[in-house]
This record gives C-alpha cells, sequence and structure tokens, in this order.
C-alpha cells in the first residue's frame, strides 16, 4: 500500500486522441494531426501515435531496418528537415492493435510538443492521471538532518496519480539560509518547466537538488505558482505533527 492512488492503464492499452496534437522540428511544423492514438509502452503514460498520412512528406526516411516494439513490429526511420538529420528517431507500425500506419516518434528528437495551442513536455499527458492543487489548512513541516527547512499551516498540496503528494510552502515559510541556488532545470507534462532549483546544505553535507519552484506553471496548477516544493524523497516531512514515511523509490517532481 503505497498511500496514493497508482495507474491504473495496463501495457498495450491504445485508445483515440482528441486533441489537435503538432509538433515542430527545426522551425517546421512536422505533425499536425486530430487523429493521433494513444499507445501504452508501459503503465504510467501513454505515447502518441501519429498516422504517417499526417507527418509532412520527406520528414521520414526509412532505413530498412524492422525491431521488435513493445506495441508490435515496426520499421525504423530517420527524420530530416533541411540540414537536420536524426536518424533511428521513429518507429512506423505494420501490425498491432489499429497502430499500422502510425509513426511513433522519439520524443526528444523533436523540438516541441503541442496539444492544440499549449505546449507540453516529457510525454503526453495521460488522460487518466489527474493533477490538483488545493490550499490546506495542515500543518506541514519539512527538515533534513534536524534543520528545519519550511514549516507552515498554509501549505499548498499537489496531488498527482501514481506520485506522492508534494508539499509546496510560501517562500517567506522557507528558510533559505540552507538552501543553495542551481542551475538545473526540470520538466513535467502537468505542471510546466521548472523556474529554480536548489541544493540543501544541512549537517556539514551539501544535499543536491533538493528544492524547486516553477514561476510559471499550466493554469491548471496555477496554485502552485512561485511556491517551493520539497524532494519528499530525500527530506523528513511532518503533517500535523505526524512524520510521514519516507517513500523508497524516487519518483518525478
Amino acid at each position: 500500500m503505497s498511500g496514493y492512488p497508482a495507474a491504473i492503464t495496463g501495457t498495450g492499452h491504445v485508445e483515440p486522441v482528441p486533441r489537435r496534437v503538432r509538433a515542430v522540428l527545426a522551425g517546421e511544423t512536422v505533425v499536425d494531426t486530430v487523429r493521433a492514438k494513444y499507445g501504452w509502452e508501459w503503465p504510467y503514460y501513454p505515447q502518441f501515435f501519429i498516422p504517417v498520412a499526417d507527418v509532412r512528406d520527406g520528414v521520414l526516411i526509412d532505413e530498412d531496418h524492422r525491431e521488435t516494439r513493445p506495441l508490435g513490429p515496426a520499421r525504423r526511420h530517420g527524420l530530416r528537415v533541411h540540414d537536420v538529420h536524426k536518424p533511428g528517431a521513429a518507429w512506423v507500425s505494420d501490425t498491432g492493435d489499429g497502430l499500422a500506419g502510425h509513426v511513433r516518434f522519439d520524443w526528444s528528437a523533436l523540438d516541441a510538443w503541442f496539444e492544440e495551442d499549449e505546449q507540453i513536455f516529457v510525454h503526453p499527458r495521460s488522460p487518466y492521471t489527474r493533477v490538483d492543487a488545493l490550499r490546506s489548512t495542515r500543518r506541514v513541516r519539512v527538515s533534513l538532518d534536524g534543520v528545519v527547512l519550511a514549516e507552515s499551516s498554509s501549505p499548498v498540496l499537489l496531488f498527482e496519480t501514481g506520485l506522492p503528494t508534494r508539499y509546496y510552502f510560501n517562500r517567506t515559510e522557507v528558510d533559505f539560509s540552507h538552501l543553495v541556488p542551481t542551475a538545473a532545470v526540470t520538466a513535467c507534462p502537468y505542471k510546466g518547466r521548472t523556474s529554480a532549483y536548489w541544493s540543501v546544505r544541512a549537517g556539514g553535507t551539501l544535499h543536491e537538488d533538493l528544492a524547486w519552484s516553477y514561476d510559471h506553471p499550466v493554469p491548471a496548477v496555477a496554485a502552485i505558482t512561485g511556491l517551493v516544493a520539497f524532494y519528499n524523497e530525500m527530506v523528513d516531512i511532518e503533517i500535523d505533527g505526524e512524520p510521514l514515511p519516507r517513500p523508497h523509490t524516487h519518483f518525478a517532481r
């Protein structure tokens, strides 16, 4: 029992995407479709499978190599736009549950992805994942090696399917004398791209990249704007005076 909801979608599941999906490479829109499909290669989130007819002509370069992919066999392709060449960055399915004639891209091979007119990061958003940022009056304290890093009776709690609850603090409730800014940047499909990261100095040790903030999160979680959260797995958290067990696995932030 993890204490938070688990992902419910099994590997191999395929569903239609009800959103317009676009992708950009080398300044050109190379994918533009309202006929994409979700395909779950593992349970936690899907990938987009795009009809080949909705990929810009000349972008896919057949490498004449068949591979066994998680959702069935496919032919490997490279991508080419102007002087940009990305070998082995796409796979066109020739069999599978409704995926024949669809291409699955290496997400990072494209410069940007959009659902409707909103940029998305890291991977497609799962229709089975819910993310809520809720204000709370629970008293939450974060410490490490006996040093109190943050304490609040008005935190924002971020609940995301499949992940531990994250606790966000007003900056006036964080003791920045123990925090050291870093250059780290991460992104999340459901929250956006981080704007700040901090390491924590406690007990004579520098613990790298344990706190972060989103100055411009996606509108659905606007309540966390400018607030600071800590990596549950690496700090000690008390909720209303009760210690919160640390998760055993490192998760997304």
